[in-house]
């Protein structure tokens, strides 16, 4: 018998006291400790005080950085022009680029905006060429189109 097949062996046999508890289907999880168990209200149904408690983090961004309040202005107005498919595609990015490496983020951020000064053609074009890309000549790239380092 062959080694992949005695592990398969090994572990049927394991499986095989609790099999018929896998069969059965799993009960629902626990309410979180962060989430009620029942639904939450829309804004409009929300306490004056349970508003003031979400918005608090964004008043203190807004406090703490003059420089970015145009920005986070923008980002808000173009937020209220999206789809709900158009938000959650940008939520997912987010999600995406939350989970990068400091040296990934460096590059979606040099590729982004570089992304975003070409016509559609130019970035599908672009897109063709970073996939073609060995490792050294996307460094290159990053480092000739990265605004942190000029």
């Amino acid at each position: 018998m062959k080694t992949p097949t005695r592990l398969l062996l090994a572990v049927l046999l394991a499986l095989g006291p609790i099999a018929p508890a896998l069969a059965q289907p799993m009960p629902p999880p626990p309410p979180s400790p962060d989430g009620p168990a029942v639904p939450m209200p829309d804004w409009e149904h929300l306490t004056p005080q349970q508003r003031d408690l979400l918005i608090a983090s964004l008043r203190q961004r807004w406090n703490d950085a003059p420089e970015q309040r145009a920005r986070m202005l923008h980002h808000a107005e173009r937020w209220q022009t999206m789809t709900p498919e158009q938000r959650r595609q940008a939520a997912a990015g987010m999600r995406r680029f939350e989970n990068m490496s400091p040296q990934q983020r460096r590059e979606a951020r040099a590729l982004f905006g570089e992304m975003r000064k070409l016509d559609p053609k130019q970035r599908d074009e672009l897109r063709e060429r970073w996939q073609k890309m060995t490792p050294q000549q996307r460094q290159e790239w990053i480092k000739a189109h990265d605004d942190d380092d000029r």
